[in-house]
């Protein structure tokens, strides 16, 4: 049984699901419009209102995520608390609330998510366009039954389109034409790659599509589809009630209303601008994506892996030195028994993508691979998991003080200590044995090595006490003993 949780700018929703085998039924859902990106002030932060709301709405979901006995919970952030200046104050608070890590993902990877949501409900090997019209940002995606080939993330959402041109809820021809054209703008740069050539069926996965769906049909708007003429119809119906507070559609929540005038703005834009005929509501997305991708990973059918490997071979990486420094790392990492062992699949993967930054230069390869490895998009890691491959990638060689404030950590220490050795002996051209290295981390570290590594590979001598003094330098005792 799993959970996944998802914190969107509109809404707080969570789903709970058990694979049967063919798919994922759904047990329980749960959704809380608290409308978090209306909550980031002037300066782009969030305002200490909006943060207790958003706790006080997380406690509620823990409150209902204990009463099942669920093997795997995700809990995924979008868009803003992505793009909020303070989240990293209000994420210990938040995760504490829910109980649970809080994943701040990608607009990219919410698309993938997203797409593997709908097709895994669409079950076809048809090529189709989905979009995601959400608070804070707009996802199109495109893909050939379970196969994403394309993703992009738009910064305009209904959060923003709505305080920009409905201030206070008041809705206007004009302020609608102005909507309409501004969200044409975000999208023009790239409608060519989403024109109809590329795919046969177009679907809506958000509530909000599903919400514009709903009232359509339910007030005889148009020709009773997501088609440009019954949406223009809907816009008119919503500028006749003048204000937010007054629309009474039927089948319409009221708070979907407050959000409805800057999604058919956004989704009138896209069928303009892209020239899509027909929308198709879906009842699947993130969440049904989410769900997925954890029943997967159960499965030992990681994205991760894939995406490394697509990343090493974009930029050539020499794959036998890549897979020994995994490894080998991996090896070491394991030996000095850590307690968190989800640095153990963090560290393979940066070992495989260690020299990601020779394509830039063989000049500080470390720094540069680092940056690329946080910047880059790689479906399936979360910005928390490619921001500590990054500060383990840049801690490969060189100083520690570069990273001496995550080195409280032990578990990233050990793991620091073993992607340096892990390189060092790859450099040296050395190959480890099960008896041939013993190293300890505690309060210290105790390396203990083979002897006749000196006369066969003298530069590992000099490296070794190296990397004592680098040790030594953050405060960390290293000693080294040499064996028969």
């Amino acid at each position: 049984m799993f959970a996944a949780v998802d914190l969107g700018s509109n809404s707080f929703r969570l789903h709970i699901g058990r694979y049967d085998g063919e798919a994922i039924r759904l047990i329980k859902s749960a959704r809380d419009p608290i409308r978090l990106g209306a909550g980031l002030d002037a300066k782009g932060n969030l305002t200490v209102s909006a943060m207790e709301a958003a706790i006080e709405s997380l406690a509620r979901f823990n409150a209902i995520l204990s009463t099942y006995p669920l093997s795997a919970v995700r809990v995924v952030a979008t868009n803003t608390i992505r793009i909020a200046n303070n989240s990293a104050v209000f994420l210990p608070a938040a995760e504490a609330a829910i109980g649970y890590p809080i994943e701040i993902i990608s607009g990219e990877e919410e698309g993938r998510l997203i797409y593997m949501g709908v097709a895994s409900t669409l079950n076809s090997n048809e090529r189709r366009l989905v979009i995601d019209i959400g608070g804070g940002s707009t996802e199109l995606i495109i893909g050939k039954g379970q196969q994403i080939e394309r993703v992009e993330s738009f910064t305009v959402g209904t959060v923003p389109q709505n305080l920009a041109f409905f201030p206070a809820g008041r809705i206007t021809a004009e302020a609608f034409d102005e909507a309409i054209l501004s969200a044409r703008s975000r999208f023009e740069d790239a409608a060519l790659l989403f024109k109809p050539q590329f795919w046969s069926a177009a679907y809506g996965s958000s509530g909000t599509v599903r919400a514009i769906a709903d009232a359509i049909i339910k007030n005889d708007l148009g020709d009773g589809q997501i088609t440009l003429k019954s949406l223009q119809s809907l816009k008119r119906r919503l500028i006749s009630f003048g204000h937010a507070d007054d629309i009474a559609l039927t089948g319409m929540k009221p708070d979907r209303a407050t959000a409805i005038a800057g999604a058919v703005a956004i989704l009138i834009a896209l069928m303009q601008e892209i020239d899509i005929k027909i929308v198709h509501p879906v009842d699947a997305g993130l969440r049904m994506g989410v769900m997925w991708d954890m029943q997967w990973r159960i499965s030992k059918v990681d994205r991760r892996d894939q995406s490394v490997r697509d990343f090493q071979q974009r930029f050539a990486i020499d794959s036998a030195r890549a897979e020994q420094v995994a490894q080998t790392a991996v090896n070491l990492f394991t030996s000095l028994k850590p307690t968190d062992e989800s640095y153990v699949g963090l560290l393979g993967w940066s070992g495989l993508l260690h020299e990601i930054g020779m394509v830039i230069s063989h000049s500080g390869y470390h720094k540069h691979a680092a940056y690329m490895i946080e910047n880059a998009d790689l479906p399936g890691f979360t910005t928390r998991e490619q921001r500590v491959m990054s500060r383990l990638v840049l801690a490969q060689k060189g100083n520690l003080r570069k990273v001496q404030d995550t080195l409280s950590s032990l578990d990233f220490s050990k793991a620091v200590l073993s992607l340096r050795l892990a390189t060092m002996f790859m450099h040296a051209r050395i190959t480890l044995g099960e008896d041939d290295l013993h190293v300890k981390m505690k309060n210290r570290i105790d390396v203990d090595m083979r002897k006749d590594w000196i006369k066969h590979h003298p530069t590992v001598s000099y490296w070794i006490e190296k990397e004592k003094d680098v040790w030594d330098e953050v405060g960390v005792e290293f000693s080294i003993k040499l064996n028969t």
